[in-house]
């Protein structure tokens, strides 16, 4: 039997596991990298790394709406458009492990595995300004 092999239940119910994942999907195309458990971080990387695939199709509407459906709230076309217009052009030519995890020292209080999970080679906005502006130096 396959029960319960996909996933995570992390200890919540499915509403509460729904909006935890959309909100902390939210914060890392926001903020880029974000500080998190381990386990919520293995759940949160293939949940992340769909909604950049649906940022890559071709026809844009239709990946903008399956992201919305993805993400709850307000912020959904906040994180729609910055995936579609920055994110996921940077991921053109990749087909897959646009994240990483990064594995810290464990958490005081309760010894939780804590880690970093983020975006692989991405290019921020402060690192194209300063690309473009040594390169009005040079010339």
């Amino acid at each position: 039997m396959r029960h319960l092999k996909k996933g995570r239940k992390l200890n919540r119910t499915s509403s509460h596991r729904k909006a935890m994942l959309s909100n902390m999907a939210s914060s890392l195309v926001f903020y880029k990298r974000i500080k998190t458990t381990l386990p919520k971080a293995k759940t949160l990387g293939p949940y992340v790394e769909r909604l950049i695939t649906y940022s890559k199709y071709s026809d844009q509407l239709h990946g903008r709406r399956l992201i919305m459906q993805k993400i709850l709230g307000k912020n959904s076309k906040k994180v729609a458009n910055l995936l579609i217009n920055e994110i996921g052009p940077q991921y053109n030519l990749r087909s897959g492990g646009y994240t990483r995890i990064i594995k810290m020292e464990n958490r005081k209080n309760d010894n939780a595995q804590m880690c970093f999970i983020e975006f692989v080679n991405l290019k921020n906005d402060s690192e194209k300004k300063e690309k473009e502006s040594s390169k009005e130096v040079k010339e």
